[in-house]
């Protein structure tokens, strides 16, 4: 019930989906001869479009989530990697059978270059296809393909293709490799989703050692208007609210145990 309630809630409160309905109910109002509703819809709407594709309002959000784990110092030994899914294009690569990545996809490329690293580690790759309307091939059918041809053998890969969210990474991953005391294993996921992630894991019994990736700021960013594309600040933006709102829906529901987790919290 929860994976069905965050997919349909956020549907409607993503910056672009929320500025559409404002400006339907807007020019509904205006049918009506409701003008001063009409009028303020028009004016919500554009506020979140403007601050969301115009400003570093999203840059702004992401960058604390991307602090808040620092990529520790490599180990000498890494019995295990658990890369978590959303680098690839799914959809697509049902369709075609590649392998396309999205901007997610340095999860898979640093997994790639950290087996090469450490070749007796086992490759845990967790994700199904988590899109509640599209379909689309989970990233754990996909990833035997480009982890092969970079050179990672199958024998070392071990699938978790049923997982729909965070959560359920966490818990079917555990329950695959049932991680030993002492073990060694790096979890590997984007900077701004690893506060979510690696307390999710720890809440799960699955300790791991934090490797972000895929930062989408540069650190330096202050209040002003974005200097890149919108349609860039208009991503940032959503990504950051949804990561914001997962981090509070999950604590709520009592998955973790803070609103904002830390190391060693």
């Amino acid at each position: 019930m929860f994976y069905y309630l965050s997919k349909i809630a956020w549907s409607f409160v993503q910056p672009l989906n929320l500025a559409i309905f404002l400006l339907l109910a807007g020019l509904l109002a205006a049918l009506f001869g409701r003008r001063r509703l009409a009028a303020t819809g028009s004016v919500l709407a554009f506020m979140i479009l403007a601050l969301s594709a115009w400003t570093s309002l999203g840059a702004m959000m992401l960058n604390p989530l991307e602090e808040r784990f620092p990529k520790p110092p490599l180990p000498e030994k890494v019995d295990g990697i658990v890369v978590l899914g959303g680098g690839f294009e799914g959809a697509i690569n049902l369709s075609r059978g590649g392998y396309e990545l999205n901007s997610g996809g340095d999860r898979m490329v640093e997994t790639a270059i950290l087996a090469r690293r450490f070749p007796q580690a086992k490759v845990v790759v967790s994700g199904g296809n988590g899109e509640l309307f599209l379909d689309g091939e989970g990233d754990a059918d996909t990833a035997p393909r480009l982890l092969g041809a970079l050179g990672v053998s199958a024998d070392r890969l071990v699938l978790e293709n049923k997982s729909r969210n965070t959560y359920e990474n966490a818990v079917f991953s555990r329950r695959l490799v049932e991680p030993k005391p002492g073990e060694t294993w790096l979890l590997v996921t984007s900077a701004f989703h690893m506060p979510r992630a690696k307390a999710l894991f720890d809440k799960a019994g699955f300790p791991t050692l934090p490797w972000p990736v895929d930062y989408r700021t540069s650190g330096r960013e202050g209040i002003g208007l974005y200097r890149d594309n919108p349609a860039d600040a208009l991503q940032a933006t959503t990504t950051a609210i949804r990561e914001w709102i997962g981090l509070f829906a999950y604590w709520l529901s009592g998955r973790i145990d803070e609103p904002f987790p830390a190391p060693g919290g």
